[in-house]
């Protein structure tokens, strides 16, 4: 598996991989993603992690493909939720979980890649309305079972926003003002082994 140190869809793929105890079965290795001219293009064009190398050469990309392939590669899922209408609801939290990844990814690329002249002052404000919004959504959500039972896709997903440093380099986001029961669930998801491992420094 390969990935950068700081992409959060690669730290999901971390994260599953502890959890399946793939160890020593799924070798990681760490790429600096972008510039001209870089190697790992030659093993995933697109530049995105995280990818997978299968033993024939097969390139997987994406990190929900990824993380379903490690949950399943035993033949004993159990991080993702059963087929048919009874997993609607961890697909659910799981989704808008995602969807504020995706925000805040794209609001902390403003400040990454863009001199501070050329932010983007609509994506900004987009973005900081929609994370305030999924805030507190999961201030009410993470008192519910699924989140607060058995480690699955949903938490893993949802700890990658939260959990770390990265939510906290934004401006003006000060998501723990008055969200004490997500506070709370960051806190004691950060207590989970495989989460504490790959936080990014």
């Amino acid at each position: 598996m390969i990935s950068s140190l700081k992409s959060p869809y690669g730290r999901m793929a971390r994260i599953v991989r502890l959890e399946k105890g793939l160890g020593d079965s799924v070798e990681y290795e760490v790429v600096q993603t972008r510039g001209e001219n870089n190697p790992y293009y030659n093993v995933n064009p697109s530049g995105r992690v995280p990818s997978l190398i299968l033993d024939d050469g097969t390139v997987l990309e994406d990190s929900v493909l990824i993380c379903w392939y490690l949950d399943y590669i035993d033949g004993k899922p159990r991080l993702h939720p059963t087929d048919g209408i009874n997993g609607l609801e961890q697909r659910r939290i799981e989704a808008i979980a995602r969807s504020m990844l995706d925000g805040i990814s794209l609001w902390l690329r403003e400040y990454i890649y863009r001199p501070p002249e050329m932010h983007s002052e609509t994506i900004i404000d987009h973005e900081r309305h929609r994370a305030s919004r999924l805030a507190d959504v999961f201030e009410k959500e993470v008192e519910g079972e699924l989140l607060s039972g058995p480690i699955n896709m949903a938490q893993i997903t949802l700890a990658c926003v939260f959990h770390g440093n990265m939510i906290d380099s934004l401006p003006e986001f000060a998501w723990q003002e008055g969200r004490p029961h997500l506070c709370n669930w960051v806190e004691r998801i950060g207590q989970n082994l495989s989460v504490k491992e790959t936080a990014p420094a």
